[in-house]
């Protein structure tokens, strides 16, 4: 039976006391949660949703998110979660694009909600939908085909105007069976999730599929370091999805040595490419854990390489090599196949990769070669299948002719101790039509000028490649799932020039 619901109910009859979730202080066990689910399911049908209909949710982490993944799945309809940071305007297209019949929204996200019916959970309906059903009797379960839709995720839009990326059911199983394969899951896994649930990292890396195995996920309504390594150390976790700020801000947290962080054997970084240096510090203060380097994108459920134990410092710059059912290609512009070590996009094919974009048949069609999904970034494959980032295509850098990786400069830029995160982007420049300019948060105390900066990238890279410009900030915009927002600082420097 294919239905989200049915690995809860499966888990329920066999093992009803155990644990499947913990959400501030509560622990949620897979009896309780599964006659959560059908309630709220029931709720849900009481409010006109029907197999197909879209359900959005603009919310926190919390157990009611998660019910109601579940829950809409239960009746067949189709999850839609909202990046709870955008405005009004940005929701209100996101739901009318998407055609939502109802929007859940958290009461402190409520003014920025927009485009189809509202319903507000205040802070008890956060701990559990339930709470807003008050008599509902539990609905049915309905049955699902593999190919049915899923859910919708709308991409970030580092390049681009939001798409709904249609995710079936035959997209969840097997990117879960794959990270099965990859990470061990089983029903000792115990996961932390500190990311936003409306992102592919926090909800799919692997996220909801350790439920599938029975195992525990802990809930953090939002990220704070002090507070993950406290939860970490409070239910002895074992695995979690780190977006790449999230791992340098534990790290450098001054109270982290007050937590027994051993229960940790592995957590996912992703969105950017990891400085040997951080992999390294990682490595210092999680002993029993391995830092596991990813590639993944929102049309793919996430999680397409990871990199495999033991080969983290001989392939630093790797995110590691495809999953089981997954089959990575570099191609060029035409769509012909290039040899290992050669830059190219980066394409992908297998049945965990969606079949395309919500009500955008254009887009569809210029997002694939036949079957082999472009996902938009360079890199190229190593003589073994490694899989190595260079670039968004078009967060490369064209000045004088030349093409500017700005990754390649990045990672010189970092080995700077006085560096403690930096993006490259490219400005319009009247002589060569873009010129390279390093953006940099300095380590505490630190000092940077440009001329030191200029001699350092001189003696590494080739004189077009080094910045011409050096600015200092306090901190880079950023997406949930840690990737800089090169558009925002391109458009902001712009703009004050």
């Amino acid at each position: 039976m294919i239905n989200l619901s049915s690995f809860i109910a499966f888990h329920a009859r066999r093992t009803p006391e155990r644990p499947a979730l913990k959400y501030r202080g509560e622990e949620i066990s897979y009896a309780v949660f599964d006659a959560r689910i059908r309630k709220a399911a029931g709720w849900l049908a009481a409010q006109g949703i029907g197999a197909g209909d879209v359900v959005a949710v603009l919310m926190k982490n919390s157990a009611a998110f998660l019910e109601l993944v579940f829950a809409t799945s239960h009746l067949g309809a189709v999850f839609l979660p909202i990046n709870f940071r955008l405005s009004r305007d940005e929701v209100g297209y996101i739901a009318g694009n998407a055609g939502a019949r109802l929007l859940m929204v958290d009461e402190e996200l409520a003014a920025n909600a927009a485009g189809a019916k509202i319903v507000v959970l205040d802070e008890a309906a956060q701990q559990s939908v339930t709470r807003l059903a008050g008599g509902a009797a539990a609905a049915p379960m309905h049955v699902r085909a593999p190919s049915d839709l899923m859910r919708l995720m709308y991409t970030s839009g580092t390049t681009d105007r939001p798409k709904g990326v249609m995710l079936s059911y035959d997209n969840f199983y097997w990117k879960s069976a794959d990270q099965t394969i990859a990470l061990g899951l089983s029903a000792e896994t115990r996961l932390l999730v500190v990311g936003p649930l409306y992102h592919v990292g926090a909800l799919d890396l692997p996220g909801i599929a350790v439920l599938w195995h029975g195992g525990f996920i802990r809930i953090e309504r939002n990220f704070e370091p002090e507070t993950a390594l406290a939860a970490i150390a409070e239910d002895r976790l074992n695995a979690a999805w780190f977006a790449p700020v999230m791992t340098t801000a534990m790290l450098t947290c001054p109270t982290r040595d007050r937590y027994d962080v051993s229960s940790l054997t592995w957590a996912i970084g992703g969105g950017e490419k990891t400085p040997e240096l951080r992999i390294r510090a990682f490595s210092e203060y999680f002993r029993n854990a391995r830092y596991i380097d990813a590639y993944g994108l929102t049309e793919t459920v996430g999680g397409d390489t990871f990199m495999e134990a033991g080969r983290e410092i001989e392939k630093i710059g790797s995110t590691g090599r495809a999953i089981a059912h997954v089959e990575i290609e570099i191609r060029d512009e035409e769509g012909r196949t290039l040899p290992p070590n050669v830059n190219g996009e980066i394409c992908l094919c297998g049945p965990k990769i969606t079949r395309g974009y919500w009500k955008d048949s254009e887009k569809t069609a210029a997002a694939f070669f036949g079957d082999w999904f472009r996902s938009g970034d360079v890199g190229y494959l190593d003589d073994e299948g490694f899989l190595y980032l260079t670039d968004r295509k078009k967060d490369m850098i064209i000045s004088g002719g030349e093409n500017i990786a700005s990754s390649e400069v990045e990672r010189v830029i970092y080995e700077l101790s006085e560096v403690r995160e930096v993006a490259v982007i490219g400005l319009r420049d009247a002589r060569w039509g873009e010129r390279p300019v390093a953006i940099v948060v300095l380590a505490e105390g630190a000092s940077l000028e440009l001329p030191a900066l200029t001699e350092h990238c001189r003696a590494r890279l080739a004189s077009f490649k080094v910045p011409k410009q050096l600015v200092v900030r306090d901190s880079l915009p950023r997406n949930p799932s840690g990737k800089i927002l090169k558009r925002v600082l391109r458009a902001e420097l712009e703009t004050s020039e």
